[in-house]
């Protein structure tokens, strides 16, 4: 009996290594990496540039960066992620809101360890300045964490379109 609880142990182990880190949203596009340390056996910490595409306002693309870790830990996907993470959101086309939104929705979240630890990047509106403004930060189950970052998007006309959409407008 106790081999077979090991056993089973041990496959629900592999099971997890093998599960992507990756939670709650489409998988962000992957730009580039670049490595920060050597390790001569194991996967080199890297940083990592990803890029998503807010799914309710066309027209709005994010790129953050987020740190990774490498070593044996990392290589498995049992290393728990720093909370460093950098966003920059721009407008790449003409901003269509595709339905309506409420301050603080998450436009994209990834987790950052295997158990209680995840990144969010949410969305909301500065409706004085026709604003959409982006925040990214990490939280735990158990303790929170202040390490956040934000990006703005004034919402310009684009083209020879003078129309612009108030983001006022699609809040809930």
């Amino acid at each position: 009996m106790l081999t077979i609880l090991k056993e089973a142990g041990a496959a629900f182990v592999v099971l997890l290594a093998l599960t992507p880190v990756r939670a709650d949203s489409l998988d962000p596009d992957l730009i580039f990496r670049k490595s920060t340390t050597f390790q001569l056996l194991t996967p080199n910490d890297k940083l990592a540039v990803y890029g998503i595409d807010d799914p309710v306002v066309e027209g709005v693309a994010c790129h953050y960066t987020a740190p990774e870790k490498g070593g044996l830990t990392g290589a498995l996907g049992l290393a728990e992620q720093t909370s460093d993470i950098s966003l920059a959101c721009r407008q790449y086309a003409p901003i269509k809101f595709k339905e309506k939104f409420s301050q603080g929705d998450v436009v994209f979240s990834e987790r950052r360890s295997i158990f209680f630890k995840k990144m969010q990047i949410v969305r909301g509106c500065d409706t004085k300045r026709n604003i959409l403004v982006y925040m990214t930060y990490s939280d735990k189950l158990v303790e929170g964490s202040p390490k956040n970052s934000t990006s703005t998007v004034p919402i310009q006309p684009w083209g020879g379109n003078g129309d612009v959409q108030k983001c006022a407008d699609f809040l809930r």
